[in-house]
């Protein structure tokens, strides 16, 4: 795989999408969770989304049950809880595993190619998030407590 684009996932309504369909865009993919301390950074990804999805950026948001059991719903339980709790409105997929033998291969794409902090590919926690950009290849990794805001600003300077 040589781009993000060469990836698909289940949707949150369990539509299988081709993240081509993104192609061109600048991405902010994170993996979410709906009961864990950073969980309202879910109000700045959604805020990210408005401000910039017509400037060519997308949020796309991959809850995952790794981390504490800090995503214990159902796809319509999350759905639900970012609708009523965040106004969600960009793209969410169904839950996945992010480390381990069974990650999504997106993950263990996306690992490889944005390592964290001294080489280190495992994602540490939820709410980590990965900057693509236009040619779909990984230009950044945030950690957990790097907030949208922070973020906002790197897509200010076109990072």
């Amino acid at each position: 795989m040589t781009s993000v684009y060469d990836f698909s996932a289940r949707d949150i309504d369990g539509n299988e999408r081709s993240l081509a369909e993104w192609r061109g865009k600048t991405l902010l993919i994170v993996n979410v969770a709906s009961k864990c301390g950073f969980t309202p950074q879910y109000k700045g990804l959604e805020e990210l989304w408005r401000q910039y999805g017509g400037q060519g950026v997308a949020v796309l948001g991959f809850p995952c049950d790794q981390f504490g059991h800090q995503e214990p719903g159902n796809e319509d339980e999350i759905k639900n809880f970012c609708s009523t709790s965040y106004d969600v409105s960009f793209p969410m997929f169904a839950k996945i595993e992010v480390n381990g033998d069974n990650a999504h291969p997106l993950y263990q794409w996306l690992k490889k190619e944005g390592k964290g902090i001294l080489g280190s590919e495992g994602i540490k926690w939820n709410f980590t998030k990965f900057l693509v950009d236009g040619e779909g290849q990984v230009v950044k990794r945030y950690a957990p407590t790097d907030t949208p805001e922070k973020i906002a600003r790197d897509l200010k300077l076109g990072a």
